[in-house]
């Protein structure tokens, strides 16, 4: 059965980092396109990046580029988000999750079909 479990989130003061995991299980790590989502509250989920199956980054947000790269350690099945000059505005919950296929973005909304549970991130100004 695939998992994605995802850990690191937390409270931090504006300008700060934190660095965020995501390690799945059930699956062949380099077949699967993944990446990290977050949603605020009363906002709509959005994506903040995600990698293709090659490797290849297929989605990057304008609003973290810069000060988000993206790490992967296929040994240990694991995704890493280090998250640096954190805004108040970067406060959200935030998601991995996993497809087979590819990151898959269509009618305002991503449908990857496994999702973590999520690590909140707060950022205070």
């Amino acid at each position: 059965q695939v998992q994605v479990v995802e850990s690191g989130g937390g409270v931090v003061q504006a300008g700060g980092s934190l660095r965020l995991s995501c390690t799945a299980s059930g699956l062949r790590f380099d077949d699967y396109a993944m990446g990290w989502f977050r949603q605020a509250p009363g906002k709509e989920r959005e994506g903040v990046l995600c990698i293709s199956r090659s490797g290849r980054v297929a989605y990057y947000a304008d609003s973290v580029k810069g000060r988000f790269p993206i790490s992967r350690d296929n040994a240990k099945k694991t995704l890493y988000l280090q998250m640096n000059s954190l805004k108040p505005e970067d406060t959200a919950m935030y998601y991995c999750a996993a497809d087979r296929g590819r990151c898959a973005y269509y009618s305002g909304d991503w449908y990857l079909k496994y999702w973590g549970q999520g690590t909140q991130v707060t950022v205070s100004s």
